[in-house]
């Protein structure tokens, strides 16, 4: 090859050198410029948005002199909490208000009438909720305890109303009543309460808590809403945990009742359920005294052989699965059992004297236990 030729490959080579060179800086070029954009854009979004929020956090109205009585009604949730209070004005967006409460873990929201005001920022407003400054103080509370049958509960509410415990009871079980209820309440009140064998329909639904009422001498009808209304909110707080158990509202509060029913202070209601669970999986009988007693509308110190022999299906020493419906008012840790038991290989327990649980595993094992902790067998 000659020196020209020579010369002119080297030539040849440097120009598309340059050409990469060139070729590589416009590339960098536009990566750079995108990667700006991209950076403008995030900054741009990121900083509206948290401008939005800080905006929605602050007084629609801060010159507003007004105030507005704003019920906040006994089981609301956040989210109807939230939507309350935008529908009258008092905050600019009720999913801000939301996830305002959710991440700095605010609770504990008091049910009554509230005077608010535009003029209130949302931390204001969330104090308020949770002091409970209302305009009126309560006229008086009922307290129903975890575990209480419908009889019982009537007999409170009779009391406290200083009403008639039979006008209440059979208030309780008007038929054109619980149509009513259900129609009001179908994620709860369902077509299963209209079971023949059920004992009393609203059994189980009427949530254990203390109910401040702000007017004196509340109907039946008013506090068996204000009752609805938490059950409804406890409900909705287990919705995805039921649907994945694939438990029927009805199923887990009957669930929970049993639970309930047995559990002593000591007891660990989750293993209580494995039990339950565990002996429904192999198509063994729950039986589990409570049931026995609710059949027979008792409530005794001891089950007999003999009250083991009464004709209900309740009486779940006889039928296998759960009972008809729940046997009493389950409160939210016996319902969360009902819906995530331990996982044990346990088929029986034993409550002793002293409130210990003893859970055994064969029948052999439950009758030396039973033999050791109960010395006047049933």
């Amino acid at each position: 090859m000659t020196t020209d030729e020579k010369n002119t490959k080297k030539a040849a080579i440097r120009e598309k050198m340059l050409e990469h060179q060139s070729e590589a800086r416009v590339v960098r070029k536009i990566v750079l410029i995108i990667s700006i954009v991209l950076l403008l854009f995030i900054v741009f979004i990121g900083g509206g948005g948290y401008l939005y929020i800080q905006s929605a956090l602050k007084p629609v109205d801060s010159k507003s002199k007004s105030q507005k009585t704003v019920e906040i009604p006994i089981g609301s949730s956040v989210t109807g909490i939230a939507q309350t209070l935008e529908k009258n004005g008092i905050i600019k967006n009720a999913k801000v208000f939301k996830y305002y409460v959710k991440l700095k873990n605010e609770g504990g929201f008091m049910a009554g009438d509230y005077q608010l005001s535009p003029s209130m920022d949302v931390p204001e407003i969330v104090s308020r909720l949770k002091t409970g400054k209302v305009l009126a103080k309560a006229s008086f509370k009922i307290t129903i305890p975890e575990g209480k049958q419908l009889q019982e509960i009537a007999a409170i509410m009779a009391e406290a109303t200083k009403q008639n415990q039979e006008d209440v009871l059979n208030k309780l079980n008007d038929k054109e009543f619980i149509k009513e209820l259900m129609v009001k309440y179908p994620e709860v009140l369902s077509d299963e309460i209209m079971n023949g064998s059920i004992k009393y329909k609203l059994e189980g639904y009427l949530f254990p808590a203390t109910y401040p009422f702000y007017k004196p001498n509340p109907t039946v009808e008013e506090m068996v809403t204000a009752m609805l209304d938490k059950t409804r909110t406890v409900i909705a707080d287990y919705a995805e945990e039921s649907d994945a158990k694939k438990l029927s509202v009805h199923q887990l509060l009957t669930m929970a009742s049993l639970v309930e029913e047995e559990a002593t202070g000591k007891a660990d209601r989750k293993k209580i359920a494995s039990v339950f669970y565990n002996r429904m999986k192999k198509g063994m009988p729950l039986q589990t005294d409570p049931t026995v007693l609710y059949a027979q509308g008792k409530h005794k110190e001891k089950v007999l052989y003999k009250d083991l022999e009464v004709n209900s299906p309740y009486n779940t020493y006889q039928h296998t699965g759960l009972p008809p419906g729940p046997i009493a008012s389950a409160g939210k840790i016996s319902i969360e059992a009902a819906l995530e038991p331990a996982e044990t290989d346990y088929y029986y327990f034993l409550a002793t004297a002293d409130g210990e649980v003893i859970f055994t595993k064969t029948l052999e094992e439950h009758n030396k236990e039973k033999a050791k902790h109960i010395s006047n067998k049933k």
